[in-house]
């Protein structure tokens, strides 16, 4: 696995040393400042997966840090922590509105360190991810996937890909969705469902309602069930998607 690396900036040297060692025996590559310029100064320089920062520091705030970062193309994507005492609604909104990504407050538990910092690498990581496909998308003629197409997908550090045919199902989960593939696997990524709707071929997939859809050559049975509507069950998966008896209809057709 890729070892990720985190920038601290921390004034106060012993909550540094401390959140250093939390991460460092989570294996990640630790870079750590005592103050806001010299956190600005290593955020360019080394261009760390995530920053954690302090907001009251002397002389650079971390506001001040997050603005200058946010400047740069480079730096500006860098999912940003903020790691506080206040509680103040203002503050919080201003972090917020500045692009922070997270809060975590003083004092803090181990846990609650490493929860935030694993769920926004996790979530950067699906961006990142999204922008190449979608870079991949505008390199070709068309913006549609053929059923052999493959797209690029990083879990935990861990690159795969995943072929378009190999999808038996896509839910929405609001602005992800869940990916089930034919090993088993599920994978959330960072595109709607209409988005997916779009792309998809139109003889493999179907949307069987507002929040799913499905790859019809994984279809195991259709069923009837009272006041006219349907239920489709897929090969290898346990739940079963009740849709109306016109969407069934139109999956009959296509698969004949």
């Amino acid at each position: 696995m890729e070892q990720k690396t985190i920038l601290v900036i921390e004034d106060d040297i012993n909550i540094r040393s401390n959140i250093i060692e939390i991460l460092e025996q989570e294996n990640y590559k630790v870079i750590d400042c005592p103050d806001g310029e010299c956190g600005i100064e290593k955020a360019k320089e080394f261009l760390p997966d995530l920053i954690i920062s302090d907001i009251r520091m002397p002389g650079i705030s971390g506001y001040d840090v997050l603005r200058e970062l946010s400047k740069d193309k480079e730096t500006r994507t860098i999912p940003f922590i903020f790691l506080t005492a206040m509680v103040d609604r203002s503050d919080f909104r201003l972090g917020m509105e500045l692009g922070a990504d997270d809060y975590i407050f003083k004092p803090f538990k181990m846990q609650e360190l490493l929860s935030a910092v694993k769920t926004r690498i996790n979530k950067h990581n699906v961006i990142i991810e999204d922008n190449i496909n979608k870079l991949k998308l505008s390199e070709r003629d068309s913006d549609l996937y053929v059923p052999e197409d493959k797209f690029f997908i990083s879990v935990n550090g861990r690159q795969t890909f995943i072929t378009i045919q190999d999808i038996v199902y896509i839910k929405a989960e609001n602005q992800y969705t869940n990916i089930r593939i034919a090993t088993g696997k599920s994978f959330i990524i960072r595109r709607a469902i209409n988005t997916w709707e779009e792309q998809l071929p139109e003889k493999l997939f179907l949307r069987i309602h507002r929040g799913t859809i499905i790859n019809m050559n994984h279809i195991n049975k259709i069923e009837k069930l009272s006041g006219g509507r349907m239920s489709i069950h897929l090969q290898a998966v346990d739940e079963e998607f009740i849709i109306s008896k016109r969407y069934a209809s139109k999956i009959k057709k296509d698969k004949n």
